[in-house]
C-alpha cells in the first residue's frame, strides 16, 4: 500500500483494508528502530492522532482528541470490524470534524509518517503488541488500561518506549486527579503514621454472559486481525465486542478491568511500591453458569513488606465497604482514607487531610490533555501515568490472575490455612463468604479455587521456585503478531 490515500468512502465502500503488501515489511519494520521523534512541536501544529478500537472505550478516546480541534487531527479509525465506521462516519460529520481514513488493520496506520499518535483501545490482548509497533514507527502512544496481557509483554512495552524515544501514556485517569494525588502525597508523609493496609474494591455487579454457539463471523469482520497475538480459535459472539473480558485468552477478569484502575492508586500509595514479594488469590465463577472463564469473585493478597495489597472483586449484588464499592482504603496508624476521606482512629466522621505538596504534570486533572502536553514537550517526566507506572498497576493484576490460574478447588469448610496469621486476609475471607451466602450460593455444597502463592522477583520481574509459573509470565503468539522476547 505504501503512501496510497484512501478516501473515506473507499475504505467503507470495500469494507476493509486488507494486509497484503503490509505482511511482507512486518518483520522488518518490527526490528528496525524508528526515527526519532522530531521535537517539540510547533504551536500550530496539529497532532495527527488513529484511534485503535473504536467500540467501548475507544469512543471516548474518540471524543477526547475531536474535542481539540486546534491541537488534533483525527486522521485515523482502525478496527478490525468494519460494521462500526458508519455511525462514526455520521457521529463525526454531526460534530463538523474532518473524515478519517477507516481501516481494519492498524499496520496501515504504522506506515503512515504523518501520524504522530496511535491511541489504543482494542481487546487487552493487542494493548502491548499495538504499543510496541507503534513506537518502532515512531508514534506516541495512549494506551488504555491495563496495558499488557501478562507480565513479560509489559516489560517489553516499557523498554520499547524508552528506546525509541516516544511519550507513552497509561489510561489509568485518577493518576491526574488532584485529591488522589493529595492522598497519596499525605500516606507517603507520614504525617498519619505507617500504612498498613492498601485496599483496593471493585464491587461491579457483572451478570451472566450465557452461552453463544460457536459460528461463523460476520462477513465485515476480520476475526484473524482481531485474534491478532492469540492462538487460533473458533469465533462465537461472546468475544465481539464486550465479553472478552471474561475469557483468559483475550482479557485479565475485573481485577485487570475496572479494577486496575483500583490496583494503580493502590500501588501508588505503598512508597516505593513496584512489584510485591509474594502473591496470592482465591476465588471462583458463582451465581451462575455461563461461558464466561475468569472469575467475578476474587481476593488477591499481595506482600510489599511494612504494607500489603489486598484487592477485592465482587460481581454479584453486594453491600459496600465502608461507603466504598469502586475505589480505595488506606488503612494506616492514625485511621482511614476512605476514597479520598480521612477518617480518624475510632471515628466515623471525617476530617480535613493535611495539605501536602504533590506534582502533577500539565493539563489539568485532564488525562488526555496532560497527554498531549507532554507529547507537546517531549518530556516524560510531565506525564501524570507514564508506561511504566502502567507496567507496574498491570502486572499485579496479571500476578493475581497467574495464581488464580494456577490454582485447584478448595472447600470453603474447613477453613484454608494459606494466609497463615494474615488476620487481615482471613477478615477479608470471611466477608467473601457472607456476601456469596447473601446472594445464595451454598458453601457447604460449593468449591472455591485457590490459587499458588506465588514468590516474586520484583527486580528480575519474575517468579522464583516455580518454573510452571515463571513460564506463564511470558505468552506463546501466533505469527506475524509475536510480541518480542527483546528489543
Amino acid at each position: 500500500m505504501g503512501n496510497q490515500k484512501w478516501t473515506r468512502r473507499e475504505v467503507i465502500r470495500t469494507g476493509v483494508v486488507t494486509a497484503a503488501g503490509l505482511m511482507a515489511s512486518t518483520a522488518a519494520r518490527r526490528t528496525q528502530a524508528a526515527p526519532q521523534a522530531q521535537g517539540t512541536l510547533g504551536a500550530n501544529d496539529r497532532i495527527r492522532v488513529a484511534v485503535a478500537g473504536v467500540n467501548g472505550r475507544g469512543r471516548s478516546h474518540i471524543g477526547a482528541f475531536v474535542g481539540r480541534k486546534n491541537e488534533c487531527e483525527l486522521a485515523y479509525l482502525v478496527d478490525p470490524d468494519s460494521r462500526l465506521f458508519a455511525k462514526w462516519d455520521k457521529q463525526l460529520e454531526a460534530k463538523g470534524a474532518k473524515a478519517p481514513v477507516m481501516v481494519q488493520d492498524v499496520r496501515r496506520v504504522l506506515e503512515d509518517k504523518s501520524v504522530d499518535v496511535v491511541s489504543i483501545a482494542t481487546p487487552n490482548h493487542w494493548h502491548a503488541l499495538m504499543t510496541i509497533w507503534a513506537c518502532q514507527a515512531g508514534k506516541d502512544v495512549y494506551v488504555e488500561k491495563p496495558m499488557s496481557h501478562n507480565v513479560h509483554e509489559g516489560r517489553v512495552a516499557a523498554d520499547a518506549a524508552r528506546k525509541y524515544n516516544r511519550i507513552v501514556q497509561h489510561g489509568t485517569q485518577s493518576r491526574s486527579d488532584a485529591a488522589w494525588a493529595n492522598v497519596v502525597a499525605v500516606i507517603k508523609s507520614g504525617k498519619l503514621g505507617k500504612l498498613l493496609v492498601a485496599r483496593a474494591l471493585c464491587y461491579k455487579p457483572r451478570g451472566s454472559i450465557g452461552f453463544k454457539e460457536i459460528a461463523q463471523p460476520p462477513k465485515e469482520l476480520d476475526f484473524g486481525l482481531w485474534l491478532g497475538p492469540v492462538r487460533e480459535q473458533p469465533y462465537h459472539e461472546n468475544l465481539v465486542h464486550y465479553n472478552w473480558h471474561w475469557f483468559w485468552d483475550f482479557g485479565n477478569g475485573d481485577i485487570g478491568n475496572q479494577g486496575v484502575h483500583q490496583m494503580d492508586i493502590a500501588r501508588w500509595g505503598i512508597p516505593g511500591a513496584t512489584l510485591p514479594k509474594s502473591v496470592i488469590s482465591l476465588g471462583g465463577r458463582f451465581g451462575y453458569k455461563d461461558q464466561g472463564q475468569t472469575p467475578n469473585t476474587q481476593l488477591a493478597i499481595m506482600d510489599f513488606g511494612d504494607t500489603q495489597l489486598i484487592f477485592e472483586v465482587r460481581g454479584l449484588e453486594t453491600k459496600k465497604f465502608h461507603g466504598s464499592g469502586i475505589g480505595n482504603i488506606f488503612h494506616l496508624e492514625a485511621g482511614m482514607i476512605v476514597d479520598r476521606k480521612f477518617y480518624p482512629k475510632d471515628s466515623n466522621q471525617p476530617a480535613p487531610l493535611p495539605k501536602v505538596d504533590e506534582s502533577r504534570g500539565p493539563g489539568g486533572e485532564d488525562h488526555f490533555a496532560n497527554f498531549i502536553a507532554a507529547v507537546k514537550s517531549r518530556k516524560i517526566t510531565d506525564l501524570n501515568a507514564e508506561i511504566l507506572e502502567g507496567h507496574y498497576s498491570s502486572a499485579l493484576c496479571h500476578l493475581a490472575c497467574l495464581s488464580q490460574q494456577l490454582g485447584k478447588p478448595a472447600p470453603f469448610n474447613p477453613k484454608t490455612k494459606a494466609f497463615g496469621d494474615n488476620k487481615d486476609a482471613y477478615e477479608t475471607l470471611g466477608r467473601m463468604e457472607e456476601h456469596l451466602k447473601g446472594n445464595g450460593v451454598k458453601l457447604e455444597e460449593t468449591e472455591y479455587v485457590l490459587g499458588r502463592k506465588l514468590t516474586v522477583d520484583a527486580k528480575a520481574e519474575t517468579i522464583t521456585g516455580d518454573a510452571e509459573a515463571a513460564k506463564m509470565i511470558f505468552a506463546e503468539y501466533r505469527k506475524p503478531f509475536v510480541v518480542p522476547e527483546t528489543l
